[in-house]
């Protein structure tokens, strides 16, 4: 199953670009034989400023037709790290080719398009930045490939 992380917004180079490579490429190590990856960042950008439903229509083209998504979003459902790992393998075991992980920009996601998604997941209360949310995702991905490989990277 191919991962799509589907951001608003570009990232440079710098300190959160490094972790999101170094991570995405573990991802695609450990995932390989578990039938994940790889894995592969979608950067839209509304330069018209339409504010969330433009960002939403970027994002959505972005989505591969008939991929499951997962929406970041504050609103969203917690979950602890093993329960993603589940998640992910569902998806998987069902058969989704894609799978793609959506963040928002500043003001988030559209309803419209949280309304859309298979599951919606959050960090926590805490509003984080887009930016460092994409480096949690692209570490969560890592982490869920050694929970389901069986690997001691997690350990609770």
């Amino acid at each position: 199953m191919r991962l799509h992380i589907c951001a608003v917004g570009r990232l440079r180079t710098g300190p959160e670009r490094a972790l999101i490579d170094d991570y995405l490429q573990r991802f695609d190590r450990s995932g390989r034989a578990l039938g994940l990856g790889p894995a592969e960042e979608h950067e839209v950008e509304d330069k018209k400023g339409g504010g969330v439903a433009a960002e939403a229509a970027l994002l959505s083209r972005a989505i591969p037709s008939g991929a499951a998504i997962i929406a970041l979003d504050e609103r969203g459902r917690m979950l602890t790290s093993p329960e993603f790992a589940a998640l992910i393998a569902r998806f998987r075991d069902g058969g989704r080719q894609d799978l793609a992980l959506v963040i928002g920009g500043a003001d988030g996601l559209a309803t419209s398009l949280r309304g859309d998604a298979d599951a919606v997941l959050s960090f926590g209360p805490m509003v984080w930045p887009h930016m460092l949310v994409r480096v949690m995702i692209a570490e969560q991905l890592y982490r869920a490939a050694s929970i389901l490989a069986g690997a001691p990277y997690h350990r609770a």
